[in-house]
């Protein structure tokens, strides 16, 4: 059984387990805390029966009018534990805190070469709204698919309307 719980600061000495993976971006420490500072209500953690930790979502609130919405920054989950719809519940809890707050959509970014990922925001109904060109840097640049849910506010789903053309990182600015 799972049980999930906000974030603690002290969970932070425990995530390494999670972060072991090619498509988990690790940030720096002061990354990790300024989102426990300003969004503890966005950042969630599953912990299995034996107190393990088995993976977390991290997310923010931001945006003005109808581009008011939830934003995943991170969801990763320990290899081990996945395939169990732990990242599922995790998705619930930021489309919930998302739901409250009274915002458009929910979005997220992600590898356009992570597949399972894709396939598994697909199912939870998430739309590719558009690509991003070059948005993760590393050894080999990798374009992103910008994934949106739209919420209740979004009566007409306006937010879900896709953009036909890419776009690059610095577009993103007046989002």
């Amino acid at each position: 059984m799972t049980s999930i719980r906000q974030f603690k600061l002290t969970d932070l000495l425990r995530i390494n387990n999670v972060n072991l993976d090619i498509f988990t971006e690790n940030y720096g420490l002061s990354f990790y805390l300024h989102y426990l500072a300003r969004w503890p209500e966005c950042f969630f953690v599953a912990i299995n029966p034996a107190q393990r930790l088995m993976g977390y979502i991290m997310g923010k609130i931001e945006g003005k009018h109808e581009n008011y919405h939830g934003h995943v920054t991170a969801l990763s989950v320990a290899p081990e534990f996945r395939r169990i719809g732990v990242s599922s519940q995790l998705m619930a809890l930021l489309e919930n805190v998302s739901e409250q707050k009274k915002t458009y959509f929910v979005d997220l970014f992600v590898r356009v070469s992570n597949k399972r990922a894709v396939d598994m925001y697909h199912k939870l109904n998430y739309v590719v709204y558009r690509r991003i060109i070059g948005y993760y840097s590393g050894e080999r640049d990798e374009d992103a698919f910008d994934m949106r849910k739209a919420l209740s506010r979004d009566v007409e789903k306006k937010s879900l309307i896709p953009i036909p053309h890419p776009v690059r990182p610095e577009d993103l600015v007046d989002d």
